[in-house]
């Protein structure tokens, strides 16, 4: 069955992670493009007044209590969109946290709760979604990271936890196609982005960490989705550096393995103390809800060429044509006969 995306303002869509960061950014954009949007996340205090805040704009919101490692709870927060909405249209699983810290001091507990939000919480959200979008269609928007491909040390099970979602989804994509569902699976690759990412991690470090530069506003993150809650999209990457940085591990991994070994802990580094180590949100909602960017990541890229191009309407053009061509060219070739040996 053919895939067919609503125009955003005809969309309902629920994004989990809401009361803060990429989250925040997304549901504000898709609000004022129309859209109805039910916000999720554990934080109610923070759902409630930015929900109420964009109702009194005249823009269409609900929101939904729910930790998405608990299936039971994402299903009422559907089901809660269904009553208020009618249907939902795009599903974004965004919610998300990270650790920093080397691998053998942070305790397992810590790595399973880890992967019960951004591995398990991805599944139950894309699973529960199939069950509403299977009949009339829709998006599930998956987020993944730069580090789906790439590791950086200090945060090795954040990196598998995004290896992990980009396995999940491509082998969703993949089931769903054969299921003949009318169903886009889209995974977004961010770089690092001006959001809660650092203040919102539980750190076992001796400093304060901070993201490597560059830095991108979530706001670029926010339109790759919105974009591919109207189009279907197998991949996007964020950022021309995200994009970089995993062409030149699949093209040279011994010599990234390299690099990471020396600069990958200093490109972390803040030189500052740790600061709010009780503020982390792995196993409660953050101490910084309501805001969508830190502020403390010095210098900011607004835009990215590279992302901006990527989901224009010629880009994919291109892609089509670049396709369509070396189809052709496999066609052609299957049917020459290789020469006689003389």
């Amino acid at each position: 069955m053919k895939v067919r995306l609503k125009p955003l303002a005809q969309q309902v869509v629920l994004i989990t992670g809401a009361s803060s960061g990429l989250g925040l950014t997304t549901a504000r954009k898709a609000a004022r493009a129309g859209a109805s949007v039910m916000l999720v996340s554990r934080n109610e205090d923070a759902l409630k007044e930015i929900s109420s805040s964009l109702n009194e704009e005249g823009f269409d919101t609900a929101y939904a209590v729910a930790d998405v490692a608990d299936r039971a709870q994402l299903e009422a927060a559907a089901e809660h969109a269904v009553k208020r909405f009618g249907r939902i249209d795009t599903w974004v699983n965004n919610a998300g946290v990270s650790i920093y810290g080397r691998l053998d001091e942070v305790p397992a507990a810590d790595h399973r709760r880890l992967f019960e939000t951004n591995y398990w919480g991805t599944v139950n959200g894309s699973l529960i979604a199939i069950d509403h979008l299977r009949d009339n269609g829709g998006a599930i928007i998956n987020l993944g990271s730069e580090l789906s491909d790439v590791v950086v040390p200090l945060q090795a099970t954040y990196c598998a936890s995004k290896h992990a979602v980009k396995g999940f989804t491509d082998g969703l994509r993949i089931e769903i196609a054969q299921a003949k569902l009318p169903i886009s699976v889209t995974l977004i690759k961010p770089a690092g982005m001006d959001t809660l990412f650092v203040q919102h991690a539980k750190n076992f470090l001796d400093f304060q960490p901070k993201l490597p530069v560059p830095v991108y506003a979530p706001d670029l993150g926010a339109n790759a989705i919105l974009h591919a809650a109207q189009t279907r999209t197998r991949d996007i990457y964020v950022g021309g550096v995200s994009k970089a940085t995993v062409e030149m591990n699949r093209a040279a991994p011994r010599l990234m393995d390299f690099a990471l070994r020396v600069l990958g802990t200093r490109i972390q580094q803040s030189g500052r103390l740790p600061t709010d180590r009780d503020h982390h949100a792995l196993d409660a909602p953050g101490g910084m809800a309501g805001y969508e960017r830190s502020g403390l990541n010095g210098h900011v890229f607004e835009s990215s060429p590279y992302t901006r191009a990527s989901i224009s309407p010629l880009a994919r053009w291109l892609a089509g044509g670049v396709a369509v061509l070396g189809v052709g060219m496999m066609l052609a070739n299957r049917d020459k006969k290789p020469p006689r040996a003389s």
